[in-house]
């Protein structure tokens, strides 16, 4: 089977979690949150949870595992930088057991594309932690809109298929 043939079987619509992780962010600004919400369900798709919490890991590392439990995808968004305060990526990589490098490479790939050199300073990854695809992403706006529109929301369901096709769960 090709990727056509992977496409034609992957299912049309996932369950997915959105994360928020940042220190200013609030219901009311969370303009990444809010987008990817919104795309994922505008493309069919059941928004199994949602949450916002602050940049700190012991924060982090519940939130992801209570989302897990009904999400096939988990997308996270913020901490993802080098200052002292972004520990996201961390905490994701202790939860993932097969990791995508590809995805953090093509992400950066698209995002030098806008930002130039200042792409280097993302740190987004993604790979499979247990029956959850997790991708971390930046939390500016911008960078969402890159990783959504260039990389997750033509895939999702290929990505889950992958997942499932050989009894991953």
């Amino acid at each position: 089977m090709g990727r056509d043939d992977h496409q034609q079987a992957a299912p049309r619509h996932v369950r997915a979690a959105v994360l928020t992780i940042s220190d200013t962010r609030t219901p009311d600004n969370d303009t990444s949150g809010d987008y990817l919400r919104h795309q994922l369900t505008a493309g069919g798709h059941q928004l199994s949870g949602s949450a916002l919490v602050k940049d700190d890991a012991t924060l982090i590392r519940p939130a992801i595992l209570r989302l897990m439990v009904d999400a096939q995808v988990l997308i996270t968004s913020g901490g993802t930088g080098i200052t002292g305060r972004d520990v996201t990526i961390p905490v994701v990589e202790s939860l993932i057991t097969k990791p995508m490098p590809g995805f953090g490479e093509l992400f950066r790939m698209l995002s030098y594309q806008e930002v130039r050199g200042a792409a280097m300073l993302s740190r987004a990854v993604g790979g499979l932690a247990g029956h959850t695809l997790i991708f971390a992403l930046p939390g500016s706006l911008n960078a969402v809109q890159t990783a959504w529109e260039g990389l997750l929301r033509d895939e999702l369901g290929h990505l889950v298929y992958e997942m499932t096709r050989h009894g991953q769960h």
